[in-house]
């Protein structure tokens, strides 16, 4: 999905963003906070948001700009993949999350996909790092720019639960997949990982 829109007004808020902080002059200051009201405009004005909501979900924002960090485990079992129904949306998703500070992506996935699944695993091979904003991805629009990594995860133990985020966690077959939450999964990534499951000799994934 390929949104112009979007890609300028995250451009012009990570200008704004690394100006707002490391600039000292007051003049170029009020220049900034303008630029990322102009960031604002333009994603409120191509979404369903309120520009009030924006900006301040912009200045909420501090240091250097840089992409978020989101991990997803994959998980097989019998040629099945686990796959977590959201809350949010009663769509289903593979385990994962943000990447907390100080916490490394691989023992982040792990906790991750405990806590959405009740599923303990050990993170093995790193099978795609993917940019969430690349058109081929065909993600929804997001705020964040995102960079996603889909780790392959052991399964070592556990049973499968709800949590405060998921209602359900299940396998299910390449030729299963239920609807699924776009923005956080895709299928040509579901696709792409019983791929990589079926070929244990192929590299990393990236972009």
């Amino acid at each position: 999905m390929d949104v112009k829109w979007l890609e300028w007004a995250q451009k012009l808020q990570a200008i704004a963003q690394n100006g707002l902080t490391y600039s000292q002059n007051p003049f170029d200051l009020d220049r900034f906070q303008q630029v990322q009201q102009v960031a604002a405009e333009i994603m409120a004005t191509y979404s369903s948001l309120e520009p009030t909501y924006v900006l301040d979900f912009f200045q909420q924002e501090a240091g250097y700009a840089t992409p978020k960090v989101d991990v997803r485990g994959a998980v097989f079992q019998n040629d099945k993949i686990l796959l977590v129904q959201e809350r949010s949306d009663g769509r289903w998703t593979l385990p994962g999350g943000y990447v907390d500070i100080g916490e490394p992506p691989s023992l982040a996935v792990e906790r991750e996909v405990y806590e959405e699944s009740g599923y303990q695993t050990k993170a093995v091979k790193l099978l795609a790092l993917y940019d969430r904003n690349h058109p081929r991805h065909n993600h929804p629009p997001f705020e964040y720019h995102i960079y996603k990594l889909f780790f392959l995860c052991e399964l070592i133990g556990g049973s499968p639960v709800s949590s405060i985020e998921t209602e359900a966690a299940t396998f299910f077959a390449a030729s299963e997949i239920p609807a699924l939450s776009f923005t956080r999964v895709v299928h040509s990534q579901i696709a792409r990982l019983f791929e990589h499951y079926h070929h244990p000799d192929w590299q990393t994934d990236f972009d």
